[in-house]
């Protein structure tokens, strides 16, 4: 009989509906149920796309046996990390200061009050290796919560209490500023210490993508020249681009690498990352001009649209790292729909292309990943392609044989069965996708790349906005969710809307988010400049959620500075321009000490100090040389340039002030190129204009 999880939307929560634990969502019922049994609560947290969360449902929340345990003695709640990241940091924050790490499954024993005392991730059916079983664990709170209640109250009330003390006031600088030139070069030295020469990326394995801190290098070099901010972003865009952690046959990267040389890969691939490393290409590309670069932003971005596009017009949050291992006997694998033996390459190539595949592809009878299976990978692709610093080669010796060889393999492998489907649409990530998506579109003469992010854009306003312009965080099949956004769906659904305007010239998207960052200003800022996580009216928890450093996507607060400065630009409003730079004073904090978990907030940074520069392309939208000059403008590299395109007395410039009294020049149309409003002569040529965006 399904339980609670059934009337939700979270397709995470939905997974669980079945369960015979008698599960409850997230809410002030579950917690009165506990004090009126006068129970303890377990608080487990994960997402539909999470490996180990799979694992330890079917070991232990499907089990007849600890379902029972856990009915009598608990009230169990499940939250969708994805859906409420407010839960999910308050007590990510309680699990890693008591244990010293922490991960998905999350599993945190809660008094009736909301008060952590137990905390743990996954726990395993029987003991192992040193773990205790689930079921130990929850015989040994039940105990405890019955024989030491007085000890399990105190335990909580010291957590609660140490986590309320902590602040980031501290952290501030007295002068909320932006951090000045030789505070970034800082930040490009402490980069270069913990970069792998060897493979690309920062630190060692489990090795996630970097592109918050290759972007702050792009913009570093852009602003500098410095040669070895490139390096770094070629040779990481390079070995993530020929490893197993990018999908060499349908596009795409997943979560991370679970070694060092990005071979093997956890599989489940999330529209977050897709968005940023699509934008951090696309960026390469512009910057160097880079084939390969190229390459990968256009097959990550149809990856997206293919792959993770609803019938709504927005992106759903990810696919599953399981699947079917395809044999009928039930059993999801994970990896099963990625990877080959050589066998498989048999099978649908025959020999001779099977052969010219596998060394193409490093599949060998050894394998990379298991059971003699290799991740698709290409190995020889830095010769090819220039070294690992290189990433601007040539294409393969016989390009037509290979497009082949993936075309067949591709169509193969659409016939397995498919990973699962997380099909709620994120805000926040939609926003990144927006970004991402409209400026490939325009880089790359892609009408339709625009089109959709314009169609996720306009899901965010119909679905995900009410009447007051505030967000709801999800949505599903078209019905938001109940939860409210935070920071960081203002934040970037802000920068995409921002993104959108510049590549779109239509300047309603700059009108709404200007709605969402009033909103930041008033329920997320405080008046010293430091932000929140969610909004002063939203859901009290054991405490306020506040971190400032990049995770899997770039921070609600620096998020916040980069929308906010961007807005300023284009509008002039000062009050949005002196609320980014307070915002910075973290990253001049931060900036020297941990670049690789500030890396977007270091990118924004650079912006500030470019100005950013202010572009306004003035002319008919039809007139091709309106599009030469707006071209120009949207390729220019100095760092955080922002872009307005309309027709002189246009509604648009209404909209976006940046446009306001800035005529033709002689009839033609005309760039503007300013600073904080105050601009440089007109110029009708995108040669000129190109050399001028080039910092």
């Amino acid at each position: 009989m399904p339980n609670r999880l059934a009337h939700e939307t979270s397709p995470y929560l939905l997974q669980h509906a079945d369960n015979p634990v008698d599960w409850w969502p997230w809410s002030t019922e579950a917690f009165e149920e506990a004090r009126r049994r006068g129970v303890p609560v377990l608080l487990s947290v994960g997402y539909s796309s999470c490996h180990w969360c799979h694992v330890m449902a079917h070991e232990s929340f499907e089990d007849p046996a600890t379902a029972a345990l856990l009915n009598d003695h608990f009230v169990a709640v499940k939250v969708d990390r994805e859906e409420r990241p407010d839960v999910d940091a308050v007590y990510m924050e309680a699990v890693q200061a008591a244990t010293g790490q922490g991960g998905w499954p999350m599993t945190v024993f809660l008094t009736p009050d909301a008060q952590p005392f137990y905390f743990g991730t996954y726990f395993p059916p029987a003991p192992r290796h040193g773990m205790p079983s689930f079921g130990q664990v929850l015989e040994g709170v039940r105990g405890a919560w019955a024989d030491r209640r007085d000890e399990v109250d105190e335990a909580a009330g010291r957590i609660v209490a140490d986590l309320a003390g902590r602040s980031l006031t501290d952290s501030l600088p007295a002068e909320r500023r932006p951090p000045r030139p030789e505070e970034l070069h800082a930040a490009l030295m402490g980069l270069t210490r913990e970069f792998d020469a060897v493979h690309g990326g920062f630190g060692g394995a489990p090795k996630f993508p970097p592109p918050m801190a290759l972007e702050f290098l792009l913009r570093h070099h852009a602003r500098t020249g410095s040669a070895a901010a490139l390096e770094m972003v070629q040779a990481t865009c390079a070995a993530m681009a020929r490893g197993g952690i990018y999908d060499q046959l349908g596009g795409g990267f997943s979560r991370y690498a679970v070694d060092a040389t990005w071979t093997v890969p956890h599989f489940e691939k999330m529209l977050y990352d897709n968005a940023l490393l699509c934008r951090t290409y696309a960026h390469l590309w512009r910057a160097t001009g880079s084939g390969p670069a190229r390459r990968v932003a256009l097959e990550t971005a149809d990856f997206m649209v293919r792959e993770l596009r609803t019938e709504q017009g927005g992106f759903a949050s990810a696919l599953d790292a399981d699947s079917d291992d395809g044999t009928g006997s039930g059993k999801h694998v994970e990896g099963a729909y990625y990877v080959w033996t050589p066998d498989q390459l048999r099978s649908v190539l025959g020999e001779k292309d099977a052969e010219f595949a596998a060394a193409h592809f490093g599949v060998t009878p050894e394998g990379t990943f298991e059971e003699g299976s290799s991740v698709l990978q290409l190995p020889d692709a830095a010769e090819r392609e220039g070294g690992a610093q290189g990433f601007e080669g040539g294409a393969p010796a016989d390009a037509e044989r290979v497009a082949s060889v993936k075309e067949r393999l591709l169509a193969a492998r659409a016939q397995r069965p498919r990973p699962g489907r997380d099909d709620k649409v994120v805000a926040s990530w939609n926003g990144l996708a927006i970004a991402a998506l409209a400026e490939t579109g325009a880089y790359f003469d892609r009408p339709d790349l625009i089109q959709a992010a314009t169609d996720a854009a306009d899901l965010l306003v119909r679905v995900h906005m009410d009447w007051q312009a505030r967000l709801h965080r999800t949505s599903k099949d078209g019905t938001p969710g109940a939860n409210s956004g935070v920071l960081e769906d203002y934040a970037n659904v802000a920068e995409g809307f921002l993104t959108l305007a510049s590549v779109t010239g239509e300047g309603v998207w700059v009108e709404f988010a200007g709605f969402f960052l009033d909103t930041v200003l008033v329920q997320f800022t405080t008046p010293d400049g430091a932000l929140y996580d969610t909004a002063a009216d939203a859901e009290a928890l054991i405490r306020r959620p506040q971190d400032p450093t990049d995770n899997a996507t770039p921070s609600g607060w620096t998020a916040a500075a980069g929308a906010l400065l961007s807005y300023a630009a284009l509008t002039g409003s000062a009050l949005h321009r002196d609320a980014a730079e307070r915002a910075l004073g973290i990253v001049t904090a931060l900036g020297g000490r941990a670049p690789r978990f500030i890396g977007w907030g270091l990118a924004v940074a650079e912006a500030a100090l470019a100005g950013p520069r202010e572009v306004a392309v003035v002319g008919s939208p039809d007139d091709p040389a309106t599009a030469a000059l707006h071209r120009a403008a949207l390729l220019g590299t100095a760092p955080g340039t922002v872009v307005a395109l309309g027709a002189p007395g246009s509604d648009d410039a209404g909209e976006v002030p940046l446009l306001m009294d800035r005529p033709l020049v002689d009839g033609r149309p005309a760039a503007y190129v300013c600073h904080h409003f105050t601009c440089e002569r007109p110029t009708t040529d995108p040669d000129e204009l190109g050399a001028r965006l080039r910092a």
